[in-house]
């Protein structure tokens, strides 16, 4: 491929994508390089069980995309489908727990915790955007700084100690769980707090929404804004080395530690390739896809107005199973993060039918086939479940890793997110989106602010690597 670009971003996951957009608005030639046939990494949509029933292979339920400022200040013309729950977590034989749009509504449903739901969850949603901007932005200078300290006070904690010291009903408990769980984390470590107040707070400052017609209109939507600035964007080149790529100022690879080392290996300093090769990576997930006739029959009807279901049960349920992984073993009553999305967008399937997925968290690298005990939470808390699956699919570790070479093990969060790795992602640097090679940049999950489809590992490398150009050519 011809040289004349000044910046190639290697890999088109969100991050990629947002960097590659971010190196064209500053007037950059711009070339994307995506070894898939298809663009997005985590962000796209195929007909994984039946014609006419659209999956999306990952990302699916995107309130990071909505609360982002990498993506909220670009005009995508993306339609966006909301649920009228924004998150269910269904419970024996009592009612569901509803997280709905508006945090007093949620909190009426606590009970004895509504003023607690508000003094914690709340006050995370009421930071809004500035609070939002500080969090995603962790090395930069605060933008609500007295906000984001007393945030910090309470994110720091293992998230067990903080749902049995804020709250004090089985409901607010459990429902807090559903929502650290997604850190794929014991939930007895510290930071996994954090985890649930972002989310959480989300729920009411964004919504949880999914992208009408799925997730891959998000990615081909960027791909359009680059090419309207442009950009060049290419499918099916795998970077194998830095020599597969053409010359150019700026480099920038969407790649994981590991892969980074498979590219650039022989141009990194010794030094720099021995904390690369100390990153850790996650658990993994064991995905499961379904085309169903009709929508899931929950013992609680109200379940079926959202579209992100997490099942699990109580908070020491949902602990024991995540420690259980965090220990290397499979748990026999998994917490299983469940996506109903034509509930929000009925055009993912035929008339009348639905699409459904739902993983459980597994060891990395694991081998185990985890359909009978995901379906088996399923049916706890909708009796008849089976009885509507028409098709099914499912993805193990080594699936998902061989979807995306950025799932190493199953990791779908681009390296383990504890509190080692937080700010330390990939290394621990004052700019750890840059590398020891002069115009080698790492854009991927792996650097800060880490998971989640909100591209500011892209811009944070972006605008770094446009510092360095501007100073350079300064002192030139």
């Amino acid at each position: 491929m011809a040289d004349g670009f000044d910046a190639v971003v290697v890999g088109s996951g969100p991050n990629g994508l947002v960097a590659a957009v971010t190196m064209a608005e500053a007037g950059r030639r711009v070339l994307l390089l995506e070894a898939a046939g298809t663009f997005g990494g985590g962000l796209r949509t195929e007909e994984l069980t039946l014609p006419g029933f659209l999956h999306d292979v990952c990302a699916t339920v995107l309130p990071l995309a909505r609360a982002s400022p990498a993506l909220r200040e670009m005009d995508l013309g993306v339609e966006w489908a909301y649920p009228d729950v924004q998150a269910a977590h269904p419970l024996d034989k009592r009612p569901a727990v509803l997280v709905r749009r508006s945090p007093e509504d949620t909190a009426r449903g606590l009970g004895r915790d509504a003023a607690a739901w508000l003094a914690t969850v709340g006050a995370t949603a009421r930071g809004g955007d500035r609070l939002v901007d500080t969090l995603l932005a962790p090395l930069s200078v605060p933008r609500a700084p007295l906000r984001a300290a007393r945030f910090g006070a309470l994110a720091a904690l293992p998230a067990t100690a903080f749902a049995r010291t804020a709250f004090r009903t089985a409901e607010a408990r459990a429902v807090f769980a559903g929502m650290a769980a997604h850190s794929m984390l014991d939930l007895r470590a510290p930071i996994t707090a954090g985890y649930g107040l972002m989310l959480a707070g989300l729920a009411h400052h964004v919504g949880w929404p999914v992208v009408r017609g799925g997730s891959q209109r998000l990615a081909g939507a960027l791909v359009r804004r680059l090419e309207a600035l442009g950009g060049e964007a290419h499918t099916g080149h795998t970077v194998r080395s830095l020599g597969d790529v053409p010359q150019a100022g700026s480099i920038l690879l969407d790649l994981t530690p590991r892969q980074v080392l498979a590219v650039a290996g022989d141009r990194l300093p010794a030094l720099y390739r021995r904390r690369l090769g100390r990153f850790r990576y996650g658990p993994g997930v064991f995905k499961l896809d379904w085309a169903l006739s009709g929508p899931v029959p929950w013992a609680d009807p109200a379940v079926g107005e959202a579209a992100t279901v997490h099942l699990g049960g109580t908070l020491e349920e949902i602990a024991h199973g995540e420690a259980e992984v965090a220990r290397g073993r499979h748990p026999e009553r998994p917490y299983v993060l469940v996506v109903q999305p034509c509930v929000a967008d009925p055009s993912r399937a035929p008339e009348g039918r639905h699409v459904l997925w739902a993983y459980c968290h597994v060891p990395n690298g694991s081998t185990a086939d985890m359909t009978e005990v995901i379906e088996a939470q399923i049916e706890r808390f909708a009796p008849g479940f089976r009885d509507l699956v028409l098709a099914r699919g499912a993805m193990d570790t080594a699936a998902m890793q061989a979807h995306n070479a950025n799932y190493v093990g199953g990791d779908i969060g681009g390296g383990a997110g504890d509190l080692g790795q937080f700010f330390g992602r990939p290394v621990h640097s004052p700019a750890p989106w840059a590398t020891p090679v002069p115009g080698l940049y790492i854009c991927s999950a792996s650097t800060p602010p880490g998971p989640g489809v909100h591209g500011m590992g892209g811009r944070e490398a972006a605008r770094l690597a446009l510092r360095r150009e501007a100073r350079a050519a300064w002192r030139a």
